[in-house]
């Protein structure tokens, strides 16, 4: 039996939720390496629509053991919001922390990193450098975690330990209230009393995350890796500076663990049948003023909408230069598939097969977000493939031929298979080819 990481091959919002919720049935500890609640999974099972932030989405089938990492920034106020709306709705037992566990070594998003996010983008909108970020302090609480002056869950559960870094870490932020942002100072014995309750309530689901994936990994208990947002907004690889706080690539899931690289057995890219991106920065094959019909149809049939915000997600074609890229810094071993049906009925399809610059031809992704700004894309135009019934389509021989020949067409041109094909937003709207767990082939 293999572990499996699944992450994001574009800019996020791609479907991870609902393959990590699939895959979920085949892993015994489903675990959230990165990110914070700036990202938001959503599924739908059984016609009902779950939207996730911190909790892996796992949590959907019983008896896994579902964890949050090291990599991740945690808000405790809002973990406990998601929890309490799970066992409102039945999805988990009265005993939640029996199953849901958050790693000592995570650090906790305060509200003074919420603050300094807002008052920030605020600060930028008045002129150039703003980022679009989701303002719920993510960024900020990774700059005090590389910073040195960050709170770890394990903190909220030593007194003399929290208070002592609260002192620490809000005494450089009071100087930035007062004197640059020119607003009121924060009040450390309310925010601490705050923390106290927070950390009592949260010490059941405290863990060694680490070492309980260290005993799985010797059981041979597979274990499935859950990222968040997507490849170009990793802070090391995406299209700096707008990404987001923290390593979304594969890589991420090893530090963010504390694993080694044996632990990862397959890497599952997750790819729509177009592009779409949330927020601000360069996007080659954005089709919102070229082609402004078309970007309102693919937004309203695919609801492109922001799960954690609900901002309107820009839309454009595949971008096959940036998709490959993702391919290469992730090691992905497969693809899965998203949202082809949101494409029926279109007459032709267009797909990015290069770029052009200042008359040269790329076909690469630049490293400099200046030149990725100025970039044409090149479209090979491919056929459409008519309408299909995603809740009869059980295998691709039930789809038409010619979106068979584009998943091959792209299957070629990135040099990795398709190992799953959504065919609609439901749990049962899947076609799964290989299973990664295995590598085995699915019937369907």
């Amino acid at each position: 039996m293999k572990n499996v990481a699944v992450v994001g091959a574009q800019w996020g919002d791609e479907g991870k939720g609902k393959v990590v919720d699939l895959y979920s049935a085949r892993a015994d500890l489903i675990v959230r390496f990165q990110g914070g609640n700036n990202a938001g999974h959503t599924l739908v099972v059984n016609g009902k629509k779950t939207v996730l932030h911190l909790i892996p989405s796992g949590v959907l089938h019983p008896g896994k053991i579902c964890l949050i990492a090291n990599g991740v920034v945690f808000d405790p106020a809002v973990f406990f919001e998601e929890v309490d709306s799970l066992v409102a709705a039945g999805a988990v037992g009265p005993n939640p922390h029996q199953f849901i566990k958050v790693s000592e070594r995570a650090h906790v998003i305060l509200p003074y990193h919420c603050l300094m996010d807002r008052l920030r983008e605020e600060k930028a909108s008045k002129g150039a450098g703003k980022i679009g970020t989701t303002v719920r302090g993510i960024g900020p609480a990774y700059e005090d975690k590389v910073a040195r002056r960050g709170v770890q869950v394990i903190d909220l559960l030593r007194p003399e330990v929290l208070r002592r870094k609260l002192e620490h870490a809000i005494e450089e932020k009071n100087v930035l209230l007062r004197h640059y942002f020119e607003g009121p100072a924060i009040q450390l014995e309310p925010l601490y009393a705050e923390c106290l309750k927070l950390g009592q309530r949260l010490r059941p689901f405290v863990a060694d995350v680490r070492k309980l994936m260290v005993e799985a990994l010797k059981a041979g208990r597979p274990i499935l890796f859950e990222g968040a947002q997507g490849t170009l907004l990793d802070v090391d690889h995406g299209t700096y500076p707008f990404v987001t706080s923290s390593n979304t690539v594969s890589g991420g899931a090893l530090t963010g663990t504390g694993m080694g690289p044996s632990a990862i057995s397959q890497v599952i890219g997750i790819t729509k049948a177009y592009t779409t991106r949330v927020g601000t920065g360069p996007f080659p094959t954005e089709i919102e003023v070229t082609e402004k019909e078309t970007a309102e149809l693919i937004r309203k049939v695919g609801v492109e909408f922001g799960a954690t915000t609900g901002r309107l997600r820009r839309v454009g074609w595949l971008d096959l230069v940036a998709l490959k890229y993702a391919v290469e810094v992730n090691g992905l071993t497969g693809l899965a598939f998203m949202k082809a049906d949101v494409l029926q009925n279109f007459a032709t399809i267009k797909v990015c097969t290069s770029y052009q610059l200042d008359g040269r031809t790329l076909l690469d992704l630049p490293s400099c977000v200046e030149d990725l700004e100025r970039v044409s894309p090149h479209y090979e135009v491919l056929p459409g493939w008519g309408s299909f019934d995603p809740k009869k389509a059980k295998n691709l021989a039930d789809l038409p031929r010619t979106l068979q020949d584009y998943l091959q067409y792209v299957e070629k041109f990135l040099g990795v298979p398709i190992v799953l094909m959504s065919t609609g937003p439901g749990r049962e709207e899947t076609i799964q080819i290989k299973d990664p767990f295995s590598d085995s082939c699915c019937c369907n």
